[in-house]
């Protein structure tokens, strides 16, 4: 059975049965950062255990890496073990965004440890409970692991080097931001509107259909080749606001069969932190 990109909700439910995965509740709501907590407490996947997205999927204390810097080994080690998880286990994501919040992050955040029997599930939070899967309320009991993980920093972009490649103009940045923020008509978030000079716009929404599953594997790789233009995934690097939704794209990419894209963390967020870099504007 293969855990990897995206999985069905009858993937999960036999997985968890048989014991071997590991199932992550990710909701998260960017306007009420305790919604996702207390909609887990609620009802949740039976077995489910929660990443919150500023909490544990970030390091908010971080000064000049954007809204959602990533966390150190270490800092995610640790929540690794609270959630009793071991190397073993396949762990499959969720949330109630089509994966984007924060479902996708968790996923490129276990791909960044080396852990490749990762997955989000399809249709996400929606998608289980109309299957009439398991369902369960209050906090799940976990044994704490003892485990530690190592992030693979050549797998993130940086600013030197998305400067340096922007220059040298063999990178294609991909901005997965709604279209009226990437061209800077709104700006709900941060505190300059715009783009990078340079990248282009696929809003992550556009994988999606409108069941809030992912779209087909050949229609997502016929729609990523046509943006690509003949570009390797390699020179390939995504981001969003605060590095949150990229991870979407990335995903999106991967399951189409186009890998080895990368993210650049910090983002919008984090390029606005500095007033002297460029921002462009429009389409």
């Amino acid at each position: 059975m293969t855990i990897r990109t995206l999985v069905s909700v009858d993937t999960l439910r036999e997985a968890i049965a048989r014991g071997d995965a590991l199932a992550v509740d990710c909701r998260f709501d960017l306007a009420d950062a305790s919604k996702g907590e207390r909609d887990h407490r609620a009802a949740h996947v039976t077995g489910a255990v929660y990443a919150h997205l500023d909490h544990d999927l970030s390091d908010t204390t971080k000064q000049g890496l954007g809204r959602h810097p990533l966390p150190d080994d270490d800092a995610f080690s640790t929540v690794l073990a609270r959630w009793g998880w071991r190397p073993e286990m396949a762990v499959v994501a969720y949330d109630d965004a089509g994966g984007a919040l924060a479902a996708a992050r968790l996923w490129w955040l276990l791909r960044l440890a080396g852990h490749m029997r990762v997955a989000v599930l399809d249709g996400g939070w929606a998608a289980w409970k109309a299957a009439g899967a398991p369902v369960s309320s209050g906090a799940e009991p976990r044994t704490a692991s003892d485990v530690h993980v190592t992030f693979d920093g050549a797998a993130v972009i940086g600013y030197a080097e998305l400067d340096r490649r922007r220059a040298e103009g063999d990178l294609l940045l991909v901005d997965a931001r709604a279209a009226p923020r990437f061209r800077g008509e709104v700006e709900p978030i941060d505190p300059v509107a715009g783009h990078v000079p340079g990248a282009v716009n696929r809003p992550f929404s556009d994988n999606l259909e409108a069941s809030g599953a992912f779209k087909s594997r050949a229609s997502l790789r016929a729609e990523w080749d046509a943006l690509l233009r003949g570009r390797a995934p390699v020179e390939v690097a995504h981001m969003c606001g605060s590095g949150v939704t990229a991870c979407h794209n990335l995903l999106a990419m991967e399951h189409a069969g186009l890998t080895g894209s990368r993210v650049f963390a910090p983002s919008w967020s984090g390029w606005v932190g500095d007033r002297s870099r460029a921002v462009a504007t429009g389409a």
